[in-house]
């Protein structure tokens, strides 16, 4: 990669202040009161690197970037088409990249980073040419010095219609349709949850008068009003937490709300309650599968509540969505899916704890718009989207993926 950035900056960090082995609240500290007696100028050049890396990120068709920390080797990394490649053409030292990434932050962020050792943050970039550019940040410590990645955010909505959702999941998915129950969309970090919830969303906001709150952590896509009124509450910034903004929300008079991420039992909880009030509610899980979806729901809460959970579970479920992005036979990234919808069969495997039931129902449900993993896996080899090694690699069960495809 060749990152020949034009603004040249100034070392300011070799005037930091420090020894060699303080702790990462104590070098944060030092950063700050060092950036406060710089030339604002100066300050400017600084962000305005940063900024050039991350429009880096458009000429590389790259997702994600990273530096700072003992991790990145002293170089500037991103992900282009699932892959981390570093750009050697330029090395930082490790106060370098701590007075870099404090440079961008607020006096409230500085602070929440020194006492929490980590912050989500959403960053834009205005060069006064109508691009909408934004970016979702982590900033965090490794050992004793910052890390920092930040992942672009994609400000084009990708059309509904093009998920390929069967007509009966569309149905569940849609406010007009069914006017209550939980939604999840699952999978790891960077498996395009956010974009299979934005275009649900977007698909809400053209056909349904409705006013939906969007609880973020941190707000990425923002949702211009079409039909409906669409509010944006970023945690840490408008509210304490996604707990705490949900309850809320339900003196707000909304239709959908939609949870960031169920990080814990006491969201968990509050998902199941305001659903179980006549909401339409939507949230992701950091799962693999549908089982593993409904499974990591009732093995979050204390084991005297998981009868309860399970039941208003299974009384409010409508459609699990698990994904993966794997890469593509034209060098890019295809998206795979399985999805489960939450008929009256899947209901009694929940309350009944019969988990292993439910892969059997997805096998046999494509007559509903449901289908497993490895089935989409199959249709995506079928035509030449990918790889054989892929289509058996990323797949959850891989003694199925090689009976569909006829291996064994």
């Amino acid at each position: 990669m060749d990152n020949s950035l034009t603004i040249d900056i100034p070392p300011i960090w070799k005037n930091l202040d420090v020894p060699t082995h303080v702790s990462a609240d104590e070098r944060i500290h030092a950063c700050a009161r060092l950036l406060k007696t710089t030339d604002k100028g100066i300050r400017e050049k600084m962000r305005v690197h940063i900024e050039d890396m991350l429009l880096r990120m458009e000429k590389y068709d790259a997702s994600d970037i990273d530096m700072g920390g003992r991790g990145c080797d002293m170089h500037v990394w991103y992900r282009v088409h699932g892959d981390k490649k570093p750009d050697k053409a330029k090395r930082y030292v490790l106060d370098e990249t701590n007075v870099l990434i404090v440079n961008l932050l607020t006096d409230s962020q500085v602070e929440h980073l020194a006492n929490n050792h980590s912050l989500d943050l959403s960053y834009s970039i205005d060069r006064g040419d109508g691009i909408d550019r934004r970016y979702r940040a982590t900033i965090y410590n490794e050992m004793d010095h910052l890390a920092m990645n930040m992942r672009k955010i994609n400000v084009e909505i990708r059309p509904f219609k093009g998920f390929g959702f069967h007509p009966e999941v569309a149905k569940a998915l849609s406010l007009n349709y069914l006017k209550y129950g939980l939604t999840l969309v699952t999978g790891i970090t960077g498996s395009g949850k956010s974009s299979t919830l934005d275009a649900i969303i977007d698909a809400n906001n053209r056909t349904c008068d409705a006013h939906i709150v969007i609880i973020s952590s941190p707000v990425e896509l923002v949702h211009k009003p079409k039909r409906s009124i669409v509010r944006h509450r970023e945690v840490g910034r408008d509210v304490a937490s996604f707990r705490a903004g949900a309850v809320q929300s339900l003196r707000q008079d909304p239709d959908i709300i939609m949870i960031g991420e169920l990080r814990d039992e006491e969201t968990i909880k509050t998902a199941l309650e305001i659903t179980d009030s006549g909401h339409k509610t939507f949230s992701t899980l950091h799962t693999a599968s549908a089982t593993e979806s409904i499974d990591r729901i009732i093995g979050e809460v204390n084991v005297n509540q998981q009868e309860r959970v399970r039941n208003r579970l299974a009384d409010v479920l409508t459609c699990v969505i698990s994904q993966k992005l794997l890469p593509s036979t034209d060098g890019k990234r295809v998206l795979a899916k399985e999805v489960l919808l939450a008929n009256a069969s899947v209901r009694a495997a929940i309350r009944n704890n019969n988990l292993s039931e439910i892969y059997q129902m997805l096998n046999e449900g494509g007559a509903f718009g449901m289908h497993t993993l490895e089935q989409d896996l199959k249709r995506l080899f079928d035509a030449r989207k990918i790889t054989l090694e892929n289509a058996i690699s990323y797949a959850n069960n891989k003694k199925r993926m090689r009976e569909l495809l006829n291996l064994d």
